[in-house]
């Protein structure tokens, strides 16, 4: 073995090279990864949430006149006018619609006002004064766990926060409602006296129930599942991609194989990038076939495959593909760097702007906004649709296919532009260094 003799100016770029290149990684991958968490509720914006009143309003007597009333507009109203609008989208809309939002994965949650609020409320305020058994009227916020857990407990506290300001309003003017009643007996009658409970009750008389809009099976994960399942599929094809990049490569000869103490290095094979690509995406397509299958029989193995398996294995299949092709496109443009980009874009990128875990509408906006794009938001509203929504299409699994079908086509167009493009220009892959060196 030769003396080691390296350049000074060579060691300069060994050392620098890797340095600089971690450190512009490492710094995006910290800064995406801590702003994406470190303030869900103070990154707060157009969270799609919902009001239902159902109230049909009550009678009831007002110094002896009949009076209608309809508490739960007044409740309503003023839920509206206290959510934060900067922060929530709140709308009104009637109880079918709540459904069918929840059902297509549009909302987070609904607040529901019952029919017979103000009916309740009336009765809760003769009951401080008239002995028996009465219930505080109840107001729902339902959370739809589909859209993942944090979300169900944003819903939550933003229901008890809009709740506490409404529910004390709602006592004092019950309150006053019950004494101007009671100020108007009649002179020499018994006048009935509120005792210190019932006058906590009216103070606090509405009771906030959480509940969940469906919820999830045993095998969801607490709505963890497709955003773990869509994780799986981006690995698998960023993994895959570099690994048969890697491997044919090694085979046709244009870089060396090692594994412990063996070394090869095939001649170079005479062929074209183009028709190098073109083996790397047939290899891609079959590993994708295989690696959804195995993905598919591990889930139904563990109990979390849902019941739309079809529909489950065809969608990987898609998605991984267009990933696949999509990384090896960036090594035949890029080489080596190449790598780089496709850690950039579907995994430093990619992971906070999915919304598996904390929703899109409690990060930074300009993570929401490489949602529009970023490749595993695509995959996991699919995965999402297809394990909670009944494989709806409006619930994000149209979405997501025809965004895996686009970035399957610029990855075929890019692909085969970039590489005929090199081989027009006569720029093969060869050792330049090695061929002028090399003896006469």
């Amino acid at each position: 073995m030769d003396t080691l003799r390296i350049p000074a100016r060579r060691w300069v770029r060994i050392v620098l090279a890797p340095t600089t290149v971690l450190a512009v990684v490492l710094s995006l991958l910290g800064v995406m990864y801590l702003a994406y968490i470190s303030d869900p509720e103070g990154n707060l914006h157009d969270f799609p949430i919902v009001l239902v009143n159902q109230d049909v309003g009550d009678t009831i007597d007002v110094n002896g006149r009949p009076q209608q009333v309809n508490f739960g507009k007044q409740v309503a109203d003023a839920l509206v006018a206290g959510v934060p609008a900067d922060q929530v989208d709140l709308r009104v809309v009637a109880i079918t619609e709540s459904d069918r939002l929840m059902r297509t994965a549009q909302i987070y949650g609904a607040i529901i006002i019952p029919s017979d609020f103000s009916k309740r409320l009336g009765i809760l305020g003769v009951g401080s004064v008239v002995g028996g058994e009465i219930e505080r009227p109840i107001i729902t916020v339902q959370t739809n766990p589909g859209m993942g857990p944090y979300s169900a407990g944003i819903v939550t506290r933003i229901g008890e926060r809009a709740m506490t300001e409404v529910n004390a309003q709602v006592g004092k003017q019950l309150s006053a409602q019950v004494r101007d009643t009671l100020a108007a007996t009649p002179a020499g009658a018994t006048q009935p006296q509120i005792s210190g409970a019932a006058q906590l009750t009216l103070a606090q008389p509405i009771h906030v129930v959480q509940q969940d809009w469906r919820p999830l099976g045993a095998g969801a994960g607490l709505g963890l599942t497709a955003f773990f399942y869509a994780l799986l599929i981006l690995m698998a094809g960023v993994v895959g991609a570099m690994v048969v990049h890697t491997m044919v490569d090694a085979q046709l000869g244009f870089q060396p194989t090692e594994y412990g103490p063996w070394y090869v290095h095939y001649p170079p094979t005479p062929i074209s990038r183009f028709r190098t690509l073109l083996i790397k995406w047939g290899v891609m397509i079959i590993v994708a076939v295989v690696a959804s299958l195995i993905y598919l029989i591990a889930a139904k193995a563990l109990g979390v495959s849902g019941d739309h398996p079809t529909q489950l294995f065809l969608f990987s299949v898609l998605a991984l593909i267009a990933v696949g092709l999509t990384c090896m496109a960036s090594l035949a443009a890029f080489g080596t760097a190449g790598l780089l980009i496709n850690l950039a874009v579907f995994v430093i990128l990619g992971l906070p702007s999915s919304s598996g875990t904390v929703p899109i509408q409690a990060t930074p906006t300009y993570i929401a906004w490489l949602a529009e794009f970023e490749p595993m938001h695509q995959v996991y509203l699919g995965m999402r649709s297809i394990l909670y929504f009944e494989s709806d299409y409006t619930a994000g699994l149209g979405r997501g296919i025809w965004m895996s079908l686009l970035g399957l086509l610029l990855a075929l167009v890019g692909g085969v532009f970039i590489t005929r493009y090199y081989d027009y220009k006569g720029l093969h892959r060869q050792n330049r260094i090695a061929e002028e060196n090399a003896p006469v």
